[in-house]
């Protein structure tokens, strides 16, 4: 059984900001492709970043490209999200995932999923 727990998430004004930690119990870790998702009240579960297994490509949703960066410490079991310029519109539950063989951009294609942390911009 995978599990996943995420830390980091806070309250941040506009222009800063966060980095998420999602500390992973699997092994061995790095055989997983790790991932980021968020939640918006009211909005559907959206894809936020990914990080392949073992080359750790990494992939981006266009609405955080240039302003966020996903990395993995397979040492640490831990996948990472850095969040600057942080925006209103980024408030949301941030959910870190993990799957096998590689990373997809579908929520459905997922099956582990850590408890959240939530992120709230203020303007």
């Amino acid at each position: 059984q995978v599990q996943l727990v995420e830390s980091g998430g806070g309250l941040v004004q506009a222009g800063g900001s966060l980095r998420l930690s999602c500390a992973a119990s699997t092994r061995p870790f790095s055989m997983y492709a790790m991932g980021w998702f968020r939640q918006a009240p009211g909005k559907e579960r959206e894809f936020v970043a990914a990080i392949s297994m073992p080359g750790g490509s990494t992939y981006y949703a266009d609405s955080v490209k240039g302003r966020t960066t996903i990395s993995r410490d397979n040492a640490k079991n831990t996948v990472y999200l850095q969040m600057n310029s942080l925006k209103p519109e980024d408030t949301a539950v941030y959910y870190c995932a993990a799957r096998v063989p590689g990373v997809a951009y579908d929520v459905r294609s997922w099956p582990y999923w850590g408890q959240g942390t939530q992120v709230t911009v203020s303007s």
